[in-house]
């Protein structure tokens, strides 16, 4: 990385010997989330990807891809492929459903797991992109840095968010939002205490009917191809 970043300094022109996928940049610089929001700029590295998410909703199995754009938000983006690379979203719910708002999930199926990501904050990313439906964006608590590992996808537009710190980092690609809309509206009433606590052991035995993501894997045609898995 220093020698990379002292080449752009002196040609401002980055070498593709130095052109760092995605993926491995994210891995080495994930104990500080602001220092690959300041490197993936200067060293060149696309950062843009696609995941491809195989659900279970309440039409049975289904897909829809996310289209990650790191320009809009590197930080979440790089945590966000730290996440699937790390296949945290496998076998996870959808344990808050709103229609008229959004669709939330990234808590844990594993209590351990959850408590072991619950301490990794990273820092705001400015908001570039209004929270338009189908958009994609790390929740937060009312604190500032305090996103770690839960998601949600606008089912509308949400532009009240956009001052309250809520940064899109990708969006559900084309087709997508009808796999996302089918997606078991449970209300608000999973316990997130108890998802944290207990994982799906709690939410299969109380809530049997929730959508279910059952993978999310990266794919070719932008970041890093080498990751893609046969769907």
């Amino acid at each position: 990385l220093a020698q990379a970043v002292s080449l752009w300094a002196t040609t401002r022109t980055p070498h593709p010997s130095f052109r760092f996928s995605a993926g491995r940049l994210a891995a080495m610089v994930a104990p500080r989330p602001w220092l690959a929001a300041l490197l993936l700029p200067l060293l060149g590295a696309s950062a843009d990807f696609r995941v491809h998410f195989d659900v279970e909703t309440t039409k049975g199995p289904g897909s829809f891809v996310i289209k990650v754009h790191e320009d809009w938000a590197p930080i979440g983006a790089a945590r966000f492929k730290e996440l699937v690379t790390d296949k945290f979203y496998d076998d996870t719910r959808f344990f808050r459903v709103i229609p008229t708002f959004m669709v939330q999930f990234g808590l844990s199926g594993d209590p351990a797991v959850s408590s072991e990501w619950r301490s990794k904050t990273i820092q705001d990313d400015p908001v570039k992109e209004s929270n338009k439906p189908g958009y994609v964006t790390f929740a937060k608590t009312g604190a500032p840095n305090s996103r770690t590992t839960q998601l949600f996808i606008n089912y509308v537009d949400n532009k009240r968010l956009d001052g309250m710190g809520f940064a899109p980092f990708g969006e559900v690609e084309e087709g997508g939002m009808a796999v996302v809309k089918d997606i078991f509206n449970c209300g608000e009433q999973p316990n997130q205490g108890q998802i944290q606590s207990q994982g799906n052991q709690y939410l299969d035995k109380q809530f049997p009917k929730l959508s279910k993501i059952v993978s999310a894997r990266i794919i070719g045609g932008g970041g890093d191809a080498e990751e893609a898995t046969d769907l």
